[in-house]
């Protein structure tokens, strides 16, 4: 199998480094910071990247087949000052910039979520204009450009009380992407580019990294394990159940989900000395968080109540 990106050098395991990340150093020096929310193809990226190559850059792309042609673009261009992470922009926002590092955002032709029950998924609303002030510095910019009017005028509802002065102007097609020929192809010549200047600064700070309180039980029986669901502000679900009695470990495949941040992972039932040990299973590259902690304390309490069930 022949693979679509030509090096992964470029892209950071964002969940294996600390947090929040030392630009810098993953770029090997001091430079300006900018960051592309869902870089698409990759195509402004890449040409931003060699059009100021004393900047450095950072994409922000939840699927990874945007990030394979981006990665694949890269190689080919040999650029060299941009890293791509794989995942929400608010995560990334709110765990892995710290306040006041980051010059300039752009997001170009963000997805407008046109229908009145999708206006909760639109990311620039007010809480995430508020976060992205608090991660620019002094005088720092949001670009944002869209091929939509009514998105537009929703935006610039949002903007209030974000610490941003706002300006915007119709443009013609200036940013050869995807999205953008795609609007040209249906006859749109017109697009609107909104600047968002910061002009005070609002104080959000970063999320950090829960300590996980992993469980040790006395007794542990298989037969019968069910993990039921936790609905809230918090969800947390079981997607699947293991069990190997030769090795004696069990595995429930969880699914976690907070604030925007979903994980699913594997938390292991192992026996260890004289009793079963809970806990994150190796390799699963968690962010430690309440969620997750929700999680190991779910399957402690239906590890004891079922065993003590089927003793009764």
């Amino acid at each position: 199998m022949q693979a679509r990106y030509l090096s992964l050098q470029p892209l950071l395991l964002w969940q294996h480094v600390e947090r929040p990340i030392n630009w810098p150093q993953r770029f090997g020096r001091q430079a300006p910071l900018q960051v592309e929310i869902g870089f698409g193809n990759g195509e402004f990226l890449v040409r931003q990247a060699q059009e100021y190559p004393e900047h450095n850059f950072v994409g922000i792309e939840p699927e990874w087949a945007s990030v394979q042609r981006c990665l694949r673009r890269l190689a080919q261009a040999e650029v060299r000052n941009v890293r791509l992470l794989l995942l929400d922009a608010r995560v990334a926002m709110e765990r892995l910039f710290t306040p006041q590092t980051l010059q300039r955002v752009y997001a170009l032709f963000p997805c407008p979520w046109p229908k009145e029950r999708h206006v909760k998924h639109r990311l620039f609303a007010q809480a995430f204009l508020a976060l992205l002030n608090s991660r620019l510095a002094a005088e720092g910019e949001v670009q944002l450009v869209t091929d939509h009017e009514a998105y537009l005028a929703w935006v610039l509802g949002q903007v209030p009380e974000t610490g941003f002065t706002p300006h915007w102007k119709t443009i013609p097609a200036s940013f050869s992407t995807k999205y953008e020929r795609k609007w040209q192809a249906t006859g749109q010549q017109e697009f609107y580019d909104l600047r968002l200047r910061k002009s005070a600064s609002l104080a959000r700070p970063l999320i950090e990294d829960v300590t996980l309180q992993t469980h040790r039980i006395t007794h542990f029986d298989p037969v019968g394990f069910v993990l039921e669901a936790r609905h809230g502000a918090i969800t947390v679900t079981c997607k699947d159940f293991v069990y190997d009695p030769r090795q004696r470990k069990g595995m429930v495949w969880a699914f976690v989900a907070e604030d925007g941040l979903t994980q699913d992972f594997w938390i292991e039932i192992a026996s260890s000395g004289s009793g079963w040990a809970i806990r994150p299973a190796r390799g699963c590259g968690i962010i430690p968080t309440v969620g997750v902690q929700q999680a190991l304390d779910l399957v402690r309490d239906a590890a004891q109540q079922t065993t003590r069930a089927l003793r009764s």
